[in-house]
């Protein structure tokens, strides 16, 4: 549904002769990753206790407190490898706009006997879209968010904009600055696209994109900045 409003969109905007296409896309996950052992990821309505309670028994969820309210969660695995990697390839080749990884991309593990098969949990779509950006050997990622960039001290009177980092430094010095539910796994999958890739990553407003890609807006994630540099 999400990958055909996208498309939608982009058509009304692109040129008629501009081809689009919407893929499903399996990305495959370690069914020992240790993060079947924690679910931290949100899904679903809020519940009261009681009904929590009750469902956690009946269906074996796990849930969590949200608020005065109960949430379900589910494992978050790391994504390994992205199973229509050829097509999405073969796609740009022939200049396409590929809609890919949606919502992280649909978890799934191989059985004894290699029998692949899907896995109830959610894969950070930061992630899945860092190794994707990876694997298509793009010239620089872009995470597009409600945020102009990355800061620290968010929200408090000595906030500051984290202008561009070094991703070894920025997470050894940082990491604890940003929440785990939003910015955290963006700047992971930043650092990790850049220290796997030599390329640029940059996070930032969904309505910066052009002056992200052109270096003036958003946090810029590179092996060959030296340290982390705040803006002025």
């Amino acid at each position: 549904m999400i990958g055909y409003l996208i498309e939608r969109e982009l058509g009304n905007r692109l040129p008629m002769e501009k081809p689009l296409a919407t893929l499903l896309t399996m990305i495959e996950v370690d069914a020992d990753d240790p993060a079947f052992g924690n679910p931290t990821k949100p899904i679903g309505p809020l519940y009261t206790r009681e009904d929590s309670e009750k469902l956690a028994a009946e269906q074996g969820w796990t849930f969590r407190p949200d608020g005065d309210s109960f949430r379900r969660v589910v494992p978050s695995p790391a994504p390994k490898r992205i199973f229509e990697l050829r097509q999405i390839r073969w796609l740009l080749e022939h200049e396409c706009v590929v809609i890919c990884a949606g919502g992280g991309g649909i978890p799934a593990v191989y059985k004894p006997g290699r029998q692949l098969v899907g896995i109830e949990a959610v894969i950070d779509k930061d992630h899945a879209s860092a190794l994707l950006a990876h694997d298509v050997d793009a010239d620089m990622l872009v995470l597009a968010t409600d945020a102009a960039a990355a800061f620290v001290d968010f929200g408090k009177p000595t906030q500051r904009v984290i202008e561009r980092a070094h991703p070894d430094a920025l997470l050894a010095e940082y990491e604890s600055q940003f929440a785990s539910g939003s910015m955290l796994p963006k700047v992971k999958a930043a650092c990790d696209f850049a220290r796997n890739s030599g390329n640029t990553a940059v996070i930032g407003s969904l309505g910066d994109i052009e002056s992200m890609v052109e270096g003036t807006a958003g946090t810029r994630i590179s092996i060959s900045v030296d340290g982390v540099v705040f803006a002025p």
